[in-house]
């Protein structure tokens, strides 16, 4: 146990602030500057291949899902409102949300495109 408690006094007399003066002046620079530059390197390729590029091309689909909405269409909004499409403008769509019921949306708003019949289907069920 005597001889843990001298090696760890041992270890911390490495980081005094005598030691790493007298070791930094003497030492000087070590290793190669290319080596340092890998990991930070490295992490940006991780970053970019597991969250830019798939967030990119996420919001690539629903740009051009959102521009080829059309009449007809059963949408879910990102509140969880299930209509279908029965005017599309420039920016805002009018959904049918029940009979004789519309609502006014901004187009990217709109989550997902649904399967033709979803609307009957849950009204039936």
């Amino acid at each position: 146990m005597y001889t843990k408690i001298i090696s760890l006094f041992a270890l911390l007399s490495l980081f005094t602030s005598e030691t790493l003066a007298t070791n930094g002046a003497a030492a000087g620079p070590q290793g190669d500057p290319l080596a340092s530059l890998i990991l930070p390197i490295g992490l940006v390729v991780l970053f970019y291949f597991f969250l830019i590029r798939p967030q990119s091309k996420r919001h690539k689909e629903h740009k051009s899902m959102v521009a080829a909405l059309q009449k007809g269409e059963e949408v879910v909004t990102t509140g969880g409102i299930l209509g279908k499409i029965t005017q599309v403008s420039e920016t805002f769509i009018t959904l049918e949300i029940s009979k004789d019921i519309e609502i006014h949306v901004q187009k990217n708003s709109v989550q997902s495109v649904m399967p033709k019949g979803t609307i009957k289907e849950q009204n039936n069920a």
